[in-house]
């Protein structure tokens, strides 16, 4: 007798539901009896404590922000990382009050910027033992892109100018910074160019939108380990030692140089005690009206 493949799911018809046509649902394979270590876990590199500061978008005492390595099809990607290798259920209540605070702070800063009608917080944390943070920003008015299939629609849409990227993620630094903590990431130079180059700007731009999309559900810290690859290890980690798409470089590119002497220490108190409505003013004008789920 014959396996009898399950029905699509009724989420298949949602409007948010970024395909169509015939689908199948895959064969659930057998549990496994031991699941493969994370990055992080047993012999395993973790690349998240590897990471230099300046690989982040802003850097704190307990806590970092990146980005992607390049722009997406989002106003904004990023992650949200503790500077202790511990996993959500490890916070002890300090880190645990400070990701309360952190995750309303991160959340406002990227809602204040144009375009952005909702801010999505995700974790996942299949593919890495250290705790991060996902915020995922819906453009304002793209209703079809509402609820939980944002991250698919991430490495489908085109992605934003590299510009407007950096933009964004300066004005989100900016915004972390006035709490404290250390700002990485500026605003892109303005590079005046005579008439004649500017067809080879735009050649490079199309060559840029041509090149293989990031995404978030790619990133390696989503991809569990194959059980076949976990005896590998540390051998498996990035050749370079940096990371993936966001660690070692990735917010690098987002980035102008920045005075390597600057203070990183936050104060404590101030950070626990700070009103967040002091900080920059949010764009609250524009609110979507969020779908029932």
């Amino acid at each position: 007798m014959h396996d009898t493949p399950p029905a699509v799911p009724d989420f298949t018809q949602w409007p948010s539901f970024p395909f169509e046509g015939d689908l199948r649902v895959k064969h659930l394979d057998e549990p496994v009896p031991v699941e493969p270590p994370r990055k992080g876990e047993g012999h395993r590199e973790c690349t998240a404590c590897n990471a230099p500061d300046d690989a982040y978008i802003w850097v704190g005492e307990r806590w970092r922000v990146r980005a992607m390595d390049r722009p997406t099809g989002l106003p904004m990607v990023l992650i949200l990382e503790s500077r202790s290798h511990l996993d959500l259920g490890d916070l002890p209540n300090l880190l645990a009050a400070e990701l309360g605070v952190m995750t309303v702070r991160l959340e406002r800063a990227i809602r204040s910027l144009d375009g952005v009608g909702r801010v999505h917080v995700n974790r996942w944390g299949d593919g890495s033992a250290h705790l991060h943070m996902w915020f995922l920003a819906r453009p304002y008015g793209r209703l079809q892109l509402r609820g939980t299939f944002l991250s698919l629609w991430d490495s489908i849409l085109p992605p934003i100018s590299e510009s407007q990227w950096r933009e964004n993620l300066a004005m989100v630094a900016a915004w972390l910074a006035e709490f404290g903590g250390r700002p990485l990431a500026e605003p892109p130079r303005i590079q005046w160019q005579a008439p004649s180059s500017l067809s080879a700007q735009a050649s490079r731009e199309e060559e840029i939108a041509e090149e293989e999309p990031v995404s978030v559900i790619e990133s390696d810290e989503e991809i569990p380990v194959p059980a076949d690859d976990a005896s590998d290890g540390a051998n498996a980690e990035d050749r370079d030692g940096t990371g993936d798409a966001g660690i070692g470089g990735g917010a690098r590119n987002a980035r102008a140089s920045h005075d390597a002497t600057a203070n990183d220490t936050e104060d404590s108190d101030d950070f626990q005690n700070r009103n967040d409505a002091d900080g920059p003013a949010a764009a609250e004008s524009h609110r979507g009206t969020e779908p029932a789920r």
